[in-house]
């Protein structure tokens, strides 16, 4: 067993996120399978004129096909950057994420099933997103996932989570590293895909822009 560790650093400041453990197959049949990805970038203009421009940069996966020598077990490391900047200074919080899907197309800019983080290329995030990546799902379903968890004491001193990271001053990032994507009950075939979901606050407007990356094969 081998644990991976998972970083976020946002606008150089190192956070505390949740380990992240993954199972190595042994045997030539299991090799892993690195994946370098293209990430992506999106610019969207608020009713404000305010200008958010988003970026996925660093991308990657490395794929493990069968995790416990069967078809219905997969598991993917995953890596990326999330970089975003407001005009006119403004704040947000960040919240990166991945939709995976069994047998279902995941695409277009949101999918259907229980993973819908989006209808369109932007929007609210599903309050119901969940946080971790270990998934059960069956043919047809989907699911999507925050990869932060951070844990920070709230007014009363009490332990809260947080699945985004704020920013201010106009800009802010999140860096995620073998980050673990675990897949069981799907016998058939599996994509993922990073999302990154910004909540931006203006004087004028509160509103959502979500990037999609690109899908990729789970095996």
């Amino acid at each position: 067993m081998i644990n991976r560790k998972y970083l976020a650093k946002v606008a150089g400041v190192s956070a505390a996120a949740t380990v992240a453990v993954g199972l190595f197959s042994t045997g030539a049949a299991n090799a892993d399978t690195f994946v370098p990805l293209p990430g992506g970038h999106i610019t969207k203009t608020l009713s404000d004129g305010t200008v958010v421009d988003i970026s996925l940069v660093g991308e990657s996966a490395n794929i493990n096909p069968s995790m416990g020598s069967t078809p219905l077990h997969r598991n993917a490391w995953v890596s990326g950057s999330a970089q975003v900047t407001v005009s006119d200074g403004g704040s947000g919080k960040i919240y990166p994420g991945y939709t995976v899907g069994c047998q279902v197309n995941i695409s277009g800019g949101g999918v259907s099933g229980g993973g819908d983080v989006g209808s369109d290329w932007e929007g609210n995030v599903d309050a119901g997103v969940n946080t971790g990546g270990e998934l059960s799902l069956g043919p047809g379903q989907s699911s999507s996932f925050y990869i932060l968890d951070l844990e920070k004491a709230d007014d009363y001193g009490s332990e809260s989570h947080s699945k985004s990271n704020k920013f201010t001053d106009g800009s802010g990032s999140v860096t995620w590293a073998d980050t673990t994507i675990g897949l069981s009950g799907c016998a058939g075939y599996a994509q993922a895909r990073a999302f990154v979901s910004v909540e931006v606050e203006t004087e004028n407007v509160i509103s959502w822009v979500t990037l999609w990356g690109q899908p990729f094969s789970l095996g």
